[in-house]
């Protein structure tokens, strides 16, 4: 089956995406093979990330980037990263209910996920989706963070240029200058700026940025002011965002083979530790693993070594 559906996701064929994307979310057993058959026709697709804190507007502003691409003639992917229902497992919020004026454009294609307890703001799947939509040819991928706050930092290693939005009158002028947040924005937008306080977050978010260092041919990470509803501010985002990218032309690859590691290492210690459960350890031995670490009986280094030295006997 996984060739057959490479070969229709190549041609963009919208129900063999979302049948690709289904197996990629449930880890089937076919969902490596399907990567790998699709993983040549990537590397085209110009992939933004928006992320912040919920209530920031970031939904409207992907629906505004959506409009900005399609009035370009680019077709365009959208993965929707949304909290994991505690009884379906599925996505809460749906971001596709906030984008049905894009339901019949056949350039256009959204996909909502959930985390399924994965932290950092996106899901496992996240990069994997990013390359089905990729291969599907699609011009432009945008993500959009799940919206849990300044833990949100995993966008950078997906994509190629980071939208930091932050809203003035909720604190996020303290959010933006902790760890984390001011290291993965490329951009910061500062949505709904028609409220009270957003020249204050702005300035917040300036003396921050003048606490860094920028060298000559170093991108400084601009500011712009939206308001998204009304789409105040989003030709100059775009502007900005395209400015980026032809800043980041030469160092396109370095960012590419920082992904490539990142997920690399994440896929490898996965991969380990569904074999040490599944081929190396007896049923509920991991389990009494951390009944012992809870315990104090063993500390979490000295077991990770025993199981580690588990798995290599097994060779």
């Amino acid at each position: 089956m996984t060739l057959p559906l490479a070969a229709r996701v190549l041609t963009g064929d919208p129900r063999a995406v979302a049948r690709a994307i289904t197996l990629i979310e449930n880890e089937d057993t076919d969902a490596a093979a399907l990567i790998g058959a699709l993983f040549p026709h990537t590397g085209r697709a110009y992939v933004i990330g928006v992320t912040g804190p919920p209530g920031a507007g970031k939904s409207t502003l992907v629906d505004r980037l959506i409009e900005q691409a399609r009035a370009a003639g680019q077709t365009v992917g959208v993965i929707a990263v949304d909290p994991t229902s505690p009884f379906t497992g599925g996505a809460v919020l749906g971001d596709r209910v906030r984008m049905q004026q894009h339901a019949t454009d056949a350039g256009v294609f959204v996909r909502s996920m959930a985390t399924r307890g994965h932290l950092g703001g996106l899901a496992r799947a996240t990069s994997d989706v990013a390359l089905v939509l990729d291969a599907a040819g699609k011009d432009v991928v945008i993500i959009e963070t799940v919206g849990v706050g300044q833990d949100e930092v995993e966008i950078i290693r997906t994509a190629d240029v980071s939208l930091v939005t932050l809203v003035p009158g909720t604190g996020d002028d303290v959010q933006a200058i902790k760890a984390g947040i001011m290291e993965i924005a490329d951009v910061f937008v500062v949505n709904k700026a028609d409220r009270e306080g957003a020249d204050r977050l702005v300035s917040s978010i300036e003396s921050n940025l003048a606490l860094h260092t920028y060298g000559a041919d170093e991108w400084r990470p601009p500011i712009v002011k939206t308001v998204a509803i009304d789409g105040t501010g989003l030709p100059a985002l775009g502007q900005v965002i395209e400015r980026f990218r032809a800043h980041g032309a030469a160092r396109h690859f370095d960012r590419r083979r920082a992904r490539g590691e990142s997920r690399l290492r994440e896929l490898v210690a996965h991969r380990f530790m569904t074999r040490l459960e599944q081929q190396v350890l007896a049923e509920g031995e991991l389990a009494s693993w951390v009944e012992r670490i809870a315990t104090r009986e063993v500390d979490p280094y000295t077991a990770a070594e025993a199981l580690l030295a588990r798995a290599l006997e097994r060779r």
